[in-house]
């Protein structure tokens, strides 16, 4: 499928009222182009991974912010960029005065009762192939799968659990699921 500007502007629109597929369709059109980036940019995969997750969360939190007359992916590198250069300032700052992280604050309610495709694929799964295919997965994903499919914990208890932002929980089982699919489906 090709990404037209009205393709992408229609799902933007759909994400505004908080579509579920809208925000996936979003993060799996532009994760690589943003990744990528970033990785150009670090040379290290945690850190690109971590930035690109950063940046799908606050873009998906301040999507009602984004203008229509800026290209999504310019907006997205641009919230990417920044947030690189916070890292690397608050690493300064750290090192100088040891200081503890700020405090993230703003949750955006992505709206998870929509079952997704690749929650479809997911179930269909056999218990046993699954879990070999799961551990194929980076940790930080397993983890997230395994809190939210076998310990059916909710997205804000899984936040809890892993001190992290909802929204990056969010954006984090997104992404996971979608890794999932693409490894079962190469089966």
């Amino acid at each position: 499928m090709e990404l037209t500007p009205e393709l992408i502007t229609s799902h933007i629109e759909k994400a505004r009222q908080g579509d579920q597929k809208s925000f996936s369709f979003l993060l799996n059109s532009f994760w690589n182009y943003v990744y990528g980036y970033q990785l150009l940019r670090t040379k290290d995969e945690n850190l690109t991974e971590d930035i690109t997750i950063r940046t799908f969360t606050k873009a998906f939190d301040k999507i009602e912010t984004y203008k229509e007359e800026y290209d999504f992916k310019t907006w997205l590198i641009t919230i990417s960029k920044n947030i690189h250069i916070d890292l690397l300032r608050k690493q300064k700052s750290r090192g100088e005065h040891k200081r503890q992280g700020e405090d993230e604050s703003g949750i955006y309610e992505l709206p998870d009762d929509t079952p997704t495709a690749e929650d479809q694929l997911i179930k269909e799964q056999h218990l046993a192939s699954l879990l070999e295919d799961i551990k194929k997965l980076k940790p930080h994903y397993q983890k997230v799968i395994n809190l939210r499919y076998f310990q059916e914990l909710s997205y804000q208890e899984i936040s809890d659990e892993l001190a992290e932002p909802l929204n990056s929980v969010k954006v984090k089982l997104l992404r996971a699921r979608k890794l999932l699919a693409e490894i079962i489906k190469q089966k």
